[in-house]
C-alpha cells in the first residue's frame, strides 16, 4: 500500500503515536521460529556494511536458502483449503520490515521480532501442507503488483519498492531506495533458489510478465522521471534492459510534483502480448502502448488514446479475452499530508474501459463505459478466468490506530459481476473478513476460489485470523456470492499473491 507520494511514504506527514504493540502470530507452528532464528544467525554474520549487503551476498543466500527452504508441514484444516484450490503453484510475498500502523507512526516492525522480507511456494506433500520460504527484498509500499509467475510457474518475478532496513534502521525514512528485480527458480517448490538478479531504475512500483513469459515489464518512478522497463529473460538470466521514459512516450504532466505529476502504478501486458497498459494514477488515467521489435530491439509507441477513469486508478487488470480493461480507483487525496486525509472514508471505485479492435490500423480510441463502486479503500484487483466476475480487496480502516476513529476491524472483498458484452458492472455485494491491511488477491484457475492476502491479525486476534491467505469459495448461479472458507497461516507481512498451474 503506497499511502504517500513520492518521498512523503517516510512518515514525515504522518501522525506519529509512538512505538506501537502488535500480536506478531509466530507460533502457528514451531518450525517457523526454528527457520526464523536461523536467518537471523545467518543475517546477523552478513550485517556488516550497509543494510542491504547481506542480500546481495551469494553465501547468504545460499545459508538462507538452506534455512528456509525447509518444508513447513501446517495444520489438516490449512492442507484441506489448498486441496480445494485449482493451483498447482501457489506464491506469496512479505514485508518483514512494516507492521500495517506503520503508515499512521512512521516506525518499522521492533528489530527483535525477527521479521524478514520473504517468498513463500505453498505445495502438498504426502497430504499435508508445505510452505518453502526464501529471503527476497520486497516493500508493501508498492502497489500489490510486485509479484507475478510465468505461466509454466517455473520462475516467480519480484521487485522491491523499498530496500532492506539498515542495522539500527527503526523509521520508514530509514529504509533505502529499491531498484532491484529478481528471478526466483521454482522448478523444486521445496527448494526455490534465486536465479538472477538485474538493477532497475530506483522505485520500482509494479511488474508484469508477457504472456509467453520471455519479458517482464515494470514501472519505476525516480525524482527525475517515470519509466516503462523491458527487461527479457532467457535460460535462467536477465537480459539487456531497455527503457522508456514516459515523458517521452507521451504521458506529461504540467504540475509542480515530481516528474510534473506523473506517477505510474501499475503495468500490464495485454493477453495478445502485444500491447501494455500503464496507469498513471496522479492524472487518473491509463495510457495504452504497442510493443513491436525492430532489428531485435523493444520499442514502445501509444496505441489509441489515453482514457480518464475514477479517481487514483492504482491498479488494473486485462479481461481475459482482451476486450477490457478493469482498474481499481483507489480515490486517494494526494494533496492531504496525514493518513486520515490521504485515505478517503467513502467507497472505492472501479472502471470498465472498452478496448479498440487490435486489428484497426486508424480511429483507434478506447472508452470508459461503465464503473461501479467497491467497499472503501480498495487495492488489489482480480478478474477470473472466464471473465465474469471481478474482485476488489478492501482494506476499509484496519491500517489505523485502533483507538482512532477511523479503526475498523474487519476488511472486505467486493464481488462484481461482469457482462462479457457490454461491459456492465454489478455489485453483487462486501464480503468481510478479520484482519489488518489485506491488498493482493487473486481467483485460482477455474475461478472456483479467491484468495485474499492479510499482513497480519489484530493484538487480540488467535492464529485463525493471523497473517495468511483469506480462502473463499465462489458460489455460481442465480445467486452469486463468496463464502468464507479458512484462513492459510502464513509469515507476517504477507501483501501479494500469485498462482499459476505449473
Amino acid at each position: 500500500m503506497k499511502v504517500f507520494g513520492d518521498g512523503d511514504e517516510t512518515g514525515e506527514s504522518a501522525d506519529i503515536h509512538g512505538v506501537i504493540r502488535i500480536a506478531y502470530h509466530r507460533r502457528w507452528h514451531s518450525n517457523w521460529i526454528i527457520i526464523s532464528n536461523l536467518v537471523n544467525v545467518a543475517l546477523k554474520k552478513g550485517n556488516s556494511g550497509s543494510g542491504r549487503s547481506h542480500l546481495m551476498s551469494p553465501a547468504f543466500f545460499l545459508l538462507a536458502a538452506a534455512a528456509l527452504a525447509i518444508p513447513v508441514a501446517a495444520s489438516a484444516t490449512s492442507a484441506d483449503l489448498l486441496r480445494h484450490l485449482s493451483a498447482s503453484t501457489i506464491v506469496t510475498v512479505s514485508d518483514g520490515d512494516f507492521v500495517g500502523q506503520t503508515y499512521a507512526t512512521g516506525r518499522l516492525a521492533p528489530a527483535a521480532a525477527g521479521f524478514r522480507d520473504l517468498l513463500s511456494v505453498l505445495s502438498l506433500k504426502d497430504g499435508q501442507l508445505v510452505i518453502a520460504n526464501l529471503p527476497v527484498s520486497n516493500s508493501v509500499t508498492a502497489a500489490p503488483e510486485i509479484l507475478a509467475l510465468d505461466r509454466q510457474g517455473r520462475t516467480a518475478f519480484v521487485t522491491e519498492r523499498l530496500g532492506p532496513r539498515p542495522e539500527g534502521g527503526q523509521t520508514i525514512r530509514d529504509l533505502p531506495p529499491g531498484n532491484r528485480l529478481f528471478a526466483v527458480d521454482l522448478t523444486d517448490k521445496g527448494q526455490p533458489r534465486l536465479a538472477d538478479t538485474a538493477e532497475i531504475a530506483p522505485f520500482p512500483e509494479a511488474l508484469a510478465v508477457s504472456p509467453d513469459g520471455s519479458r517482464v515489464a515494470l514501472v519505476s518512478n525516480t525524482s527525475e522521471a517515470s519509466f516503462v522497463q523491458l527487461v527479457p529473460y532467457h535460460d535462467g538470466r536477465f537480459r539487456e534492459i531497455f527503457r522508456f521514459n514516459l515523458a517521452d512516450l507521451g504521458v506529461e504532466g504540467a504540475s509542480e510534483g515530481p516528474r510534473g505529476g506523473v506517477t505510474a502504478t501499475n503495468v500490464q501486458w495485454h493477453p495478445s502480448g502485444r500491447f501494455i497498459a500503464v496507469n498513471i494514477n496522479t492524472q487518473n488515467r491509463v495510457a495504452f502502448f504497442e510493443v513491436a521489435d525492430r532489428e531485435g530491439r523493444p520499442e514502445l509507441q501509444l496505441w489509441g488514446n489515453m482514457v480518464e477513469v475514477g479517481a487514483d486508478p492504482f491498479v488494473g487488470r486485462f479481461t481475459p479475452d482482451g476486450r477490457f480493461y478493469i482498474t481499481s480507483d483507489w480515490g486517494r487525496n494526494f494533496s492531504a499530508t496525514s493518513l486520515e486525509g490521504r485515505v478517503p472514508d467513502r467507497p472505492s471505485a472501479i472502471s470498465v474501459i472498452r478496448l479498440a479492435d487490435p486489428s484497426a490500423s486508424r480511429e483507434i480510441r478506447h472508452e470508459r463505459i461503465s464503473s461501479a463502486e467497491t467497499d472503501v479503500a480498495s487495492e488489489g484487483l482480480a478478474v477470473s478466468p472466464d471473465g465474469r466476475y471481478v474482485a476488489t480487496v478492501n482494506m476499509r480502516g484496519t491500517a489505523f490506530p485502533v483507538d482512532g476513529e477511523r479503526f475498523q476491524r474487519e476488511a472486505t472483498v467486493t464481488l462484481l459481476s461482469l457482462d462479457g458484452e457490454t461491459g456492465a458492472l454489478t455489485k453483487i455485494g462486501d464480503y468481510p473478513f478479520e484482519g489488518v491491511l489485506p491488498e493482493g488477491g487473486v481467483f485460482d484457475l477455474t475461478g472456483d476460489h479467491f484468495l485474499a492476502t492479510v499482513f497480519h491479525g489484530h493484538e487480540s486476534a488467535g492464529e485463525a485470523n493471523g497473517p495468511g491467505l483469506e480462502v473463499f469459495r465462489l458460489v455460481k448461479g442465480n445467486n452469486p456470492g463468496l463464502q468464507r472458507l479458512g484462513r492459510i497461516p502464513l509469515p507476517h507481512g504477507v501483501h501479494h499473491v500469485d498462482l499459476t498451474s505449473g
